[in-house]
């Protein structure tokens, strides 16, 4: 195939590989740097096509590959990596928190608030907020899922209750 055809084939793309980049992107401007980096790619490999095999397929799978590749990437490369001597120590700012003294006051009333559940209530909640699933709590307490699942519910119509009040609009 010649230059002139390939190029012409590969404009002829274009607009297909825009919806095919922003479905893969969700977003305008990352999916024209899509475009454009799969044009170029297609371009600078353009000796590697033969002949006998589908145009289109060969250009999306290139698209599809650099956006994997530029998305496993990213991923690395927001990875942190704490190299403080004490793990429990996070590298953030030792700021408070509260943005006003509302918010103080707000903190503390939850904090009531918690203190005064049930232990039982508290006990599965307090799993649930840092993270637990609901089978890893069942087996911490070996109790029934459905239980688990009642006493976090339950927990949270009370705190419900008793804050309600806090709402700051």
């Amino acid at each position: 195939m010649g230059s002139q055809i390939f190029q012409a084939k590969l404009l002829s793309l274009q607009r297909n590989l825009l919806s095919f980049a922003y479905t893969l992107t969700n977003n305008k401007e990352d999916a024209y740097d899509l475009l454009q980096d799969t044009t170029l790619k297609v371009l600078d490999n353009e000796e590697k096509y033969v002949d006998n095999v589908n145009f289109k397929g060969w250009v999306f799978t290139i698209m599809r590959n650099l956006f994997i590749n530029n998305y496993r990437t990213m991923v690395r490369s927001a990875v942190v990596v704490d190299k403080s001597e004490d793990l429990y120590q996070l590298n953030m700012s030792q700021e408070s928190g509260y943005e006003t003294p509302e918010g103080a006051i707000a903190t503390s009333e939850i904090q009531q608030a918690l203190n005064n559940l049930p232990t039982e209530l508290n006990q599965c909640f307090a799993m649930f907020v840092a993270g637990y699933k609901y089978q890893e709590i069942a087996q911490r307490y070996d109790l029934p899922l459905g239980t688990v699942k009642s006493r976090i519910f339950l927990a949270r119509k009370r705190l419900q209750k008793e804050l309600k009040d806090l709402r700051y609009d």
